[in-house]
């Protein structure tokens, strides 16, 4: 039996990974802005034409950790590429080569689908996470700035839309 196992998740792992996502929201002190809900998640993950999916990653057939990630597509270059949303592994399962196997196993379908790139966002004080980054070869793209429009500055956006053609 080989320790780490990488598999796509599956609508029996909803609670699992509600439990994640609730484990990484305190590890990055976020918990405060979790809404999401188990029926929230089966449904973006396992309806009919899901557009975010995740992975989970084993050690020795226990639950270790989770990708969820997304495609997205580079303009410049003409190609999807992956967003991985979350990556968490439970802290007593670091250091074992799991959140390595999550990102290899998304960089292997990267080049099996021929996409352009890999890309994911790390907190700036999360120094343990950058140094890890750092050494798959992630390169931290420091000129460039995450921007979010939520709540009610989305529905003042919004509202400011034209009419539709």
């Amino acid at each position: 039996m080989r320790p780490i196992g990488i598999r796509p998740a599956n609508p029996a792992d909803t609670e699992l990974i509600f439990a994640l996502i609730a484990e990484l929201a305190d590890y990055e002190q976020l918990a405060h802005e979790v809404d999401a809900t188990k029926e929230s998640l089966a449904a973006a993950l396992f309806c009919q034409n899901p557009r975010v999916f995740c992975d989970i990653a084993e050690h020795r057939r226990e639950a270790a950790g989770i990708a969820i990630w997304f495609y997205t597509f580079s303009t410049f270059r003409g190609r999807h590429g992956i967003w991985v949303e979350d990556l968490f592994v439970r802290p007593a399962f670091r250091g074992q080569g799991l959140g390595k196997a999550l990102l290899a196993e998304l960089a292997r379908r990267c080049v099996n689908e021929h996409l352009a790139r890999l890309e994911w966002s790390v907190l700036d004080w999360n120094e343990p996470s950058i140094a890890f980054y750092k050494s798959l070869g992630a390169r931290m793209m420091e000129q460039w700035t995450n921007c979010r429009v939520e709540e009610s500055a989305l529905s003042e956006l919004s509202s400011s839309a034209p009419p539709r053609a």
